[in-house]
């Protein structure tokens, strides 16, 4: 058996244990027996590495096979369980923490949990997540024993899921015996944060509450040794691309979303003040270098950039892309016209230049940091770029009746004239990957969505996850109908944890992405009364606001609302827009990638 809510009462038995006993056990009881949960069980070594890496929140479905390790888990005092709905968003929400923690974790039940989870897992792969997958195994006893157990397909082998989670985790264990368990967690959850990717950890249903020596009292400090660049490739890769660039006459910066991972935001700030270059983002990268800085000209997406972005980078002698991710979507379907000879290309542990030389052992930070000292200062793609841009034009100045039917461009107006150094953006698969790139954002303002892997539904779990991560910000969070259908459930959790986002649910009829990629009754769905899903959600226990707008009128005196009466609530603003309001970006975007799938069979 598996979901329901994983009542926090349980918590509060386990830690009035250490009421009645001055040993380091502490009392645990159900109503059918008694039992101990030590400080050196398995559960609770696992719970101190997850809290050690930064996880404070575990976002769960309980099952049978994970019952007593939920048990020992939420028994450490810093590690607090966040039920979920369903599997798939706790592990959007577990992506979604990652995001703003650095790491996170979710945990569910054997096969039935974890073949629900695994896709929210292939998303934090793709994104370089480091997702801590913790799956409640069948008990030691019955590996290898021919036996047929439920939650499995009916075959006496095991490993099925094991195997699955092998294509979308960078490292997997399965532990049925407690002599490795110590070595096998810490190699995982090392591999998850070195490599930033997901890791699945497996642990027998009926090893996670026994003690062991080597889960100590004071455990071992976990630490990771540090990353170093290889010198010499590193001086031979600086002076390469320092020779390159200076001999350009009108070099740019590109930024990717691997800079992340490399942890190299800083550094590309200070090569942009250092070179004087105009510096782009790349769609997936948005939030990762702050937009308020001069030299910031907008998002590099081919055909769908943000005004005169495309101009000034296509037309570079030389670009610098650092930490780039070139597939389908972030092509506009194959159709950038960048030039390999021109380019420096920065990733994480490499850099290669032009057609020619790469340089291996070469971490992105020390890259960026070395080079900065070695430019000549060069605002020639800058100034070009001062002289053709023209500030977009606003809607909200436009002359309009604020009672006509809301258009989606006046929606995001309002967005703009709201955002300030406490909130964050968070995007879903849609039309508001497109509306959300022309946000300003200001100083503080952090930004997220999922552009490799683009799962609809995504963001009402990772909006779960990353508000949960993230009491400084109000989470601005941008859902159109068709995902939202997908993974709604959720935000029940969020007015359980007390969480203030403000979700506004574009509603337009359908999958507006899908439409303008290749239009069919398919991309029709069902309509639904958004707002009073979300009230039977709320059932009057938490804090909730829900509300529609047909015009500018309502979503002004929403917004308003939303920021000042409710500023302690989920607000949920239904938006009603016509069904083919559709941004200028996706229209050019779906024609593109339309035709990039479209292509005929070429045999090879």
């Amino acid at each position: 058996m598996r979901g329901g809510n994983y009542s926090k009462r349980w918590k509060e038995r386990i830690l009035r244990g250490r009421e009645f006993f001055t040993s380091d056990d502490l009392l645990f009881s159900n109503s059918s027996n008694m039992s101990v949960i030590s400080d050196s069980t398995l559960g609770r070594h696992l719970a101190r590495r997850l809290v050690e890496i930064g996880v404070k929140d575990l976002f769960a479905v309980p099952g049978d096979f994970n019952l007593i390790l939920l048990d020992h888990l939420i028994a450490e005092p810093e590690l607090k369980l966040v039920g979920c709905c369903n599997e798939l968003n706790a592990g959007y929400a577990a992506d979604g923490y990652a995001r703003r923690k650095g790491v996170g974790a979710c945990a569910v039940t054997f096969t039935v949990g974890g073949l629900s989870v695994i896709n929210a897992i292939a998303g934090a792969y793709s994104e370089n997540l480091p997702v801590i997958c913790i799956v409640g195994g069948p008990n030691s006893n019955d590996f290898g024993t021919n036996r047929i157990l439920h939650h499995t397909i009916g075959i006496p082998d095991f490993t099925q899921e094991l195997r699955c989670f092998e294509q979308v985790t960078c490292a997997q264990v399965v532990i049925k015996d407690l002599e490795d368990a110590h070595e096998l967690i810490d190699s995982a959850i090392s591999t998850a944060v070195a490599q930033s990717k997901p890791v699945y950890i497996s642990v027998s249903c009926n090893l996670a509450g026994v003690p062991h020596p080597s889960f100590s009292r004071i455990p071992i400090p976990y630490a990771l040794p540090h990353k170093l660049s290889n010198p010499k490739s590193l001086e031979a890769a600086v002076e390469h691309a320092a020779e390159f660039l200076n001999a350009a006459v009108k070099p740019v910066l590109v930024v990717g979303s691997k800079v992340r991972v490399a942890h190299a935001q800083k550094s590309m700030v200070d090569l942009a003040d250092a070179s004087g270059y105009p510096i782009a983002v790349m769609p997936a990268a948005k939030g990762q270098f702050p937009e308020h800085h001069e030299r910031f000209i907008g998002t590099y997406w081919g055909a769908v950039s943000t005004p005169y972005a495309l101009e000034i980078v296509e037309s570079a002698d030389v670009y610098l892309f650092a930490g780039s991710v070139f597939n389908d979507y972030s092509s506009v379907g194959y159709s950038l016209l960048i030039k390999k000879d021109k380019m420096i290309n920065v990733q994480p542990t490499r850099v290669t230049i032009g057609s020619g030389a790469s340089y291996g052992c070469v971490l992105m930070d020390d890259f960026l940091a070395a080079l900065a000292k070695k430019l000549k200062k060069n605002t020639t793609a800058h100034e070009n770029f001062q002289r053709i841009y023209i500030p977009r034009g606003s809607a909200l100045h436009a002359k309009n009746n604020k009672s006509e039917p809301l258009r989606v461009n006046q929606l995001f107006d309002h967005i703009q004239n709201m955002l300030n150094k406490n909130n964050a953006v968070i995007a879903e698969t849609g039309d508001s990957w497109f509306n959300c790139q022309n946000l300003k954002l200001p100083e503080g303002c952090l930004f997220e969505f999922q552009m490799q892997y683009g799962s609809i539904g995504w963001a009402v779990g990772a909006t779960l996850g990353y508000t949960q991560a993230s009491k400084d910000k109000r989470v601005l969070s941008f859902i159109g109908d068709g995902s939202f259908q997908v993974t709604c459930q959720d935000v029940s959790t969020m007015i359980r944890q007390g969480l203030n986002p403000i979700i506004f649910l574009i509603n337009n009829g359908g999958y507006t992405i899908e439409v303008e990629i290749h239009d069919g009754p398919y991309n029709v769905i069902k309509n639904w009364n958004y707002t009073a899903l979300i009230d039977a959600f709320h059932n009057n226990e938490g804090k909730c606001w829900t509300t529609k707008v047909k015009t500018e009128q309502d979503l002004q005196w929403a917004t308003e609302k939303a920021l000042k009466e409710k500023q302690d609530s989920l607000c949920f603003i239904e938006v009603i827009v016509h069904k083919d309001d559709t941004s200028r970006e996706l229209l050019e975007w779906g024609s593109r990638v339309s035709a990039a799938n479209s292509r005929p069979h070429n045999p090879q």
